[in-house]
């Protein structure tokens, strides 16, 4: 049974995660690759629709927009436990796997350790018709820059 007082967190915690999306929305940065995000308890979902400008001569995707997708998706995952600075993604490891030129791209971000400062997150990419293309992980820290409305956290 659920007690007042874990229901106020959860809604606390929903806020936060809300209170991010539309951050991830404001992202300057996101105005040319057009993610959606959901955010949840560690956890991140990005996707973003493929585009031809997106491709490299060979007609694939460019390895950047996987590099993003699985950053976003990692970085938001951690940054869904902090709720009162921004993380930052201190190195990002990547392993590209397969091309892919329509659909839409999945990146699905969990943290595997988290500590005070430091944390531990993998992404994992997916095409279309959910086979892996791309994974990554990283590590990142607490930042110095506040969640507030002035970054768009509202």
């Amino acid at each position: 049974m659920k007690t007042e007082k874990s229901g106020r967190k959860q809604n606390g915690r929903n806020r936060h995660y809300r209170r991010l999306e539309r951050m991830y929305a404001t992202g300057r940065c996101n105005v040319y690759y057009r993610p959606l995000i959901e955010i949840g308890r560690g956890s991140a979902k990005v996707t973003i629709e493929i585009r031809p400008d997106f491709f490299h001569s060979g007609g694939a995707v460019h390895g950047s927009v996987y590099f993003k997708a699985l950053d976003d998706a990692a970085f938001f995952a951690v940054n869904a436990l902090v709720e009162d600075v921004l993380v930052l993604t201190t190195s990002f490891h990547i392993h590209l796997l397969r091309p892919v030129s329509r659909g839409t791209l999945t990146a699905t971000g969990k943290v595997v350790s988290a500590g005070r400062t430091y944390f531990v997150a993998e992404a994992r990419l997916t095409d279309s018709r959910g086979r892996e293309i791309a994974r990554g992980s990283g590590t990142f820290v607490r930042g110095k820059v506040p969640l507030s409305p002035e970054i768009g956290y509202i």
